[in-house]
């Protein structure tokens, strides 16, 4: 099982194995996918990601929840507004994050893909300590996940265009593609 140590882990029923290529499953793991949530929506600090990923949401809770009542979605990890990271399903295994999805010619992207949802929406900017959170659980994943390159890290939306939109306008990639290139550039002799 693998995770990352400084999230804390949280069992999600809503995951499965990962398909296999060739003998050993996480020789598939390529893709790394930035997602955004909230719930409500444009609500932060919540249950409700937790709730929804652990198939606990109350649909009389808000009447959004009324809507995706019953649906088994997951990611990986979630990365709240403060900076805190919960870890839902182990990165050896397949989250259920992005859907019906396309990377380069490949489709059922979960099947090669870690999903990472950041707490927020499309346009409201994400927290300093997002990024910080995000660059450092990134550079993790890049290290146990060699075949994942800067290349190799998308949004919800270049995988599902036309449906989905996040990480939206508010994610400022350039940001987070420095930070992430200083820090794998440090760990490097």
């Amino acid at each position: 099982m693998v995770l990352y140590k400084p999230a804390t882990f949280i069992d999600c029923p809503h995951y499965d194995d990962r398909p296999c290529a060739s003998g050993e499953c996480s020789d598939n793991v390529d893709l790394l996918v930035i997602h955004n949530i909230s719930l409500p929506p444009s609500q932060f600090g919540t249950s409700g990601i937790r709730d929804l990923f652990t198939g606990k949401l109350n649909p009389d809770a808000h009447p959004f929840y009324k809507t995706i009542a019953g649906l088994r979605v997951s990611a990986h990890c979630v990365i709240y507004r403060t900076g805190k990271i919960e870890q839902f399903v182990p990165f050896d295994k397949r989250a259920w994050h992005a859907g019906l999805s396309c990377f380069q010619g490949r489709s059922s992207c979960n099947d090669f893909s870690i999903g990472i949802e950041l707490e927020g929406t499309d346009t409201l900017p994400y927290t300093d300590v997002q990024y910080d959170a995000l660059t450092l659980l990134s550079e993790f994943i890049i290290n146990r996940y060699p075949r994942i390159s800067l290349g190799r890290i998308v949004g919800h939306n270049d995988i599902a265009p036309g449906r989905k939109t996040d990480p939206g306008v508010a994610f400022d990639w350039a940001r987070y593609r420095t930070s992430l290139r200083r820090v794998l550039k440090q760990g490097k002799p």
